[in-house]
């Protein structure tokens, strides 16, 4: 097999040119090829010389993206790596993004053709970049390429550093879109992941406000679909989704409005209303994968934090049987689940059928809560002020006396 070796006697990009025309013209025999060669060599040749880096990069990939699928990965590996240093030649950061831009495009556009070559490859480019968005940007065909070439594992050490990449870039709201939703769509199709893909997933929805009316209509697939995220999973159980407008929008909407009715349950009622849902919307459910008995489980669990919410610290078993439709012999049990999955700090008082709670986890958090806490610390720092006040007093008195007493020694 043959390999490309620079020497000192050629460029090592003329030699890259070179050996990728000569495989590219390879099977038209040797009278057609040498003339093609010798006038892509020229062609380069001239581009070098007049600094025009753009137009020799688009030279050299042309040829590249011919011979990919017939030249060894240590040969491919070689040329590209060749072909991304010429970003390091404009002196123009504009230039360098179009340079950037046009190797990282072409390099995707084939993702299934040695899939984890072509991401080695990106991330040398990126390594290479200085200008934060035009790492930001092979990043992004990064992620893209590793879907479609279903490579992830490749990418997901990367999403680890997302925080400081974030700082790196700087960038816009409708490129932290583009980001997060890809990133949410790597993870959803990784074991072990749902919930960082849910995470990323909230991160996208969270970029659309109020004001966002004529784009946030993009949004209402990925909406349910991290409505039925929520549901689905057993270990997720608060969210702060209905307080974005990206949901909120489905209210009304013909489609989606049976979803969010079904996120408004979860939040915010108990297990008959769930009963009542899927009496009227099982198709529905079925359609998304839910498992009713799944459901019933989960809902189990909200009742049980809505009863520690509303209802007064001492619930009686009795109560806690209805709303969970359950037996005698089961309350316990739920309660200690519940408080394995840190719902509720409780004692359970046996001898008069109480479950006793001092802690509860809330569903939601959201503006209400916000302004609950408020409330709360508001007084707080009112009585923390006032006992304050009231140890200073009696320090005063206290000193007063003692001086007094002093006086009256002497």
């Amino acid at each position: 097999m043959t390999t490309v070796v620079p020497t000192s006697e050629e460029d090592p990009v003329l030699s890259v040119v070179r050996f990728t025309a000569e495989m590219s013209w390879a099977d038209a025999g040797a009278e057609v090829a040498e003339p093609q060669v010798n006038r892509l060599c020229v062609e380069a040749q001239e581009c070098m010389i007049e600094g025009r880096w753009l137009d020799l990069a688009s030279l050299m990939l042309t040829s590249a993206d011919l011979i990919f699928s017939k030249a060894s990965e240590k040969d491919l590996e070689c040329i590209f790596t060749i072909i991304c240093n010429l970003v390091k030649k404009p002196e123009s950061l504009d230039q360098v993004h179009e340079m950037a831009e046009l190797i990282s495009t072409k390099i995707i556009q084939q993702p299934n053709d040695k899939p984890a070559l072509r991401l080695k490859i990106l991330f040398n480019l990126y390594n290479l970049l200085e200008n934060p968005y035009s790492r930001f940007f092979v990043y992004l065909n990064s992620l893209n390429l590793a879907i479609h070439g279903k490579v992830t594992e490749h990418i997901l050490p990367s999403v680890k550093k997302m925080d400081n990449f974030l700082k790196e870039w700087n960038l816009g709201v409708k490129d932290h879109r583009e980001l997060f939703l890809a990133i949410s769509n790597i993870l959803k199709e990784n074991k072990g992941s749902s919930k960082d893909s849910f995470m990323f997933l909230t991160k996208y929805l969270e970029t659309f406000s109020a004001e966002d009316a004529s784009t946030m209509n993009e949004a209402k697939e990925e909406a349910a679909r991290a409505i039925i995220d929520f549901v689905r999973s057993p270990d997720m159980l608060k969210c702060d989704l209905l307080d974005m407008p990206a949901i909120a929008q489905l209210e009304k909407d013909a489609k989606y409005a049976p979803v969010y009715q079904l996120l408004k349950i979860f939040l915010t009622q108990r297990l008959d209303a769930y009963l009542d849902f899927e009496a009227a919307n099982s198709e529905l459910l079925k359609s998304y994968g839910l498992v009713h008995d799944d459901c019933i489980s989960k809902m189990r669990l909200m009742s049980l934090v809505d009863l520690g919410l509303n209802e007064s610290s001492k619930i009686p078993y009795s109560v806690i049987k209805e709303a969970l439709r359950i037996d005698d012999t089961e309350v316990e049990s739920w309660v200690v689940k519940a408080i394995t999955a840190k719902l509720l700090d409780c004692k359970i008082d046996q001898m008069n059928q109480v479950v006793i709670v001092s802690r509860c986890t809330g569903r939601v958090f959201g503006q209400h809560q916000w302004q609950e806490l408020r409330a709360k610390l508001v007084t707080w720092r009112g009585n923390i002020a006032g006992v304050i006040s009231t140890v200073q007093a009696n320090k005063i008195t206290e000193d007063s006396t003692q001086a007094i007493q002093g006086l009256a020694i002497r």
